[in-house]
């Protein structure tokens, strides 16, 4: 197992240097969404809009926060479950979308766009949310406010702790 320090965005060469099992510290900007998230984004793109943030090199966190306490920039942000995001991840990552990053694991099609498309699935560790918000220094709703917590986030991190669970070698930790 290897470490990496990697300051975003993603392109192709730090991509194809991870390999399933290392650690990865991100610096700079990720983007959260969970379904509904999704969804709207999805459907927006397809009907000819704009995404409401440049997918490509972009990481996205499979997460929605909790309120945010005093003095912080955003309260506890664990991960979400990722297969539920699996029917739109390989239309993203066909975007230029380089890294998701929630819990558990993904379905063939989405293994398979990994490969086709240079990018990676990251996790990290559910029920921390707490600890991982020490690592996020700006937050901010950028998309669908509407959805609360389940609005997309603009998060800027430094040292963001994950682990590579698919790589874009077709490797996987749970195969």
């Amino acid at each position: 197992m290897r470490i990496h320090k990697i300051e975003l965005p993603l392109d192709d060469e730090k991509v194809m240097s991870l390999r399933c099992g290392d650690k990865v510290f991100l610096t700079g900007k990720i983007y959260t969404a969970r379904d509904m998230a999704h969804k709207r984004m999805v459907s927006a793109i397809k009907r000819g809009k704009k995404p409401p943030f440049d997918l490509k090199g972009s990481v996205i966190y499979y997460a929605g926060p909790t309120s945010t306490p005093p003095g912080r920039p955003i309260g506890s942000v664990g991960p979400t479950s990722s297969y539920r995001m699996d029917r739109y991840a390989p239309f993203l990552y066909s975007l230029g979308v380089k890294a998701t990053i929630g819990k558990g694991k993904r379905n063939k099609e989405v293994k398979e766009a990994l490969k086709k498309y240079r990018a990676v699935y990251l996790g990290t560790i559910g029920g921390v949310g707490a600890l991982l918000s020490l690592c996020i220094k700006k937050a901010k709703v950028i998309a669908y406010e509407d959805l609360g917590p389940e609005a997309i986030y603009e998060l800027e991190v430094e040292d963001f702790p994950t682990i590579v669970i698919n790589d874009a070698y077709g490797e996987g930790i749970y195969e």
